[in-house]
């Protein structure tokens, strides 16, 4: 088997990211990373005055995944060890771009390009694509309250935003993998045969 050291499962808020990572996790018994979300102290802020905590949340967003990918790096990837990751860096200017405007987004950008450009990437991604319908109901399911305050407009936009990040990825790393799920027409949680077809697929990708 070709050796396989870095996967990320990807897609927009509430897709089932970390979900499907901790399956897969558990499926190839390889070790997961897991971003920060819930501990970040501006979220709350964030989605009830966009404008006003844009910077400080992308901001702690990114030194967390910096450090987390940091570390992942040295205890597993540098080690040849593989492990699998329910987001991609990358994210970080998904919503830098969308959040931040003049300045504090030029800052971003630079600031983004220094801590990452060196880091290791993800060698294969799963990108789950999916609708806002699905993605609202997904939201719901989980009841995450600070959630609760996140405009559909804001996650419809998010989405067309995953779509063209997801693109521009592909011809900037065009040895970095891309697989795209369904996310409407599969339900990975509870069909398990679903599953096991994004499994099945995972691993003739890793051959």
């Amino acid at each position: 088997m070709k050796h396989t050291s870095f996967i990320a499962v990807e897609g927009p808020i509430g897709a089932g990211k970390t979900t499907l990572a901790t399956m897969l996790s558990a499926e190839l018994d390889f070790p997961v990373m897991k971003e920060i979300v819930e501990e970040n102290p501006f979220l709350d802020k964030f989605y009830q005055n966009m404008d006003d905590y844009s910077f400080q949340l992308e901001m702690f967003f990114l030194c967390n995944r910096f450090k987390q990918l940091e570390d992942i790096a040295a205890r597993y990837i540098d080690q040849g060890m593989p492990v699998i990751s329910d987001y991609h860096i990358y994210k970080n200017l998904i919503f830098g771009e969308r959040t931040l405007n003049g300045t504090k987004r030029d800052k971003y950008r630079e600031i983004y390009h220094v801590l990452t450009d060196d880091l290791a990437k993800p060698n294969i991604i799963l990108y789950i694509r999916a609708s806002l319908e699905t993605i609202l109901s997904r939201i719901a399911r989980r009841g995450r309250p600070f959630e609760d305050d996140i405009s559909p407009a804001y996650l419809q936009q998010l989405i067309e935003d995953y779509d063209a990040a997801m693109a521009a990825l592909a011809e900037r790393e065009p040895s970095t993998i891309i697989l795209t799920i369904d996310g409407d027409a599969i339900d990975f949680v509870e069909n398990e045969e679903h599953f096991r077809q994004i499994a099945a697929q995972l691993k003739e990708l890793m051959q």
